[in-house]
């Protein structure tokens, strides 16, 4: 990291900035370079990230070509205007992680990543019937590494 005074390094940090943000912004590439990112809910537990999708998209395709995955979420964004345009800047914390996507067709798997979703949104318990669990899967990033960042 080129800012060194921005990086966190605290593990117990990171692991609170995965939690509380709300968007993780997903960056693929298939075998071609063809590069790929969309944001997506998440939900974090225990190393990995879990993603909801619909059984069919680009975002599959890619995934199965090249399974590797670098992954952004952050929090507290803040804008912060100056008096000229090469004075703004912004406060943030940012995690960026690097990973390997595995997709679940499996329902029980599928019902335990769903849960990890739901929970990172809500305190309500969810359970999901097998018709549920049919229509969707969900890629689990496994977390290979982390980066923190903060400033302001």
């Amino acid at each position: 990291m080129r800012r060194k005074e921005k990086e966190i390094t605290d593990a117990l940090e990171i692991e609170r900035i995965l939690s509380d943000a709300e968007v993780c912004c997903l960056a693929m590439s298939d075998l071609d370079g063809l590069p790929y990112n969309l944001p997506m809910f998440y939900g974090y537990a225990d190393g990995h990230l879990y993603l909801h999708s619909a059984k069919t998209g680009l975002k599959l395709d890619v995934l199965r070509k090249n399974p590797k995955v670098c992954f952004t979420v952050w929090n507290r964004l803040v804008i912060k205007p100056g008096d000229i345009a090469c004075r703004w800047g912004a406060a943030y914390e940012s995690v960026i992680g690097l990973g390997q996507a595995k997709i679940i067709e499996e329902n029980t798997e599928k019902r335990n990543g769903l849960k990890s979703l739901m929970k990172h949104y809500s305190d309500n318990a969810f359970d999901f019937s097998e018709k549920e669990l049919d229509a969707v899967l969900i890629i689990d990033v496994k977390i290979e590494s982390l980066t923190g960042k903060r400033s302001g």
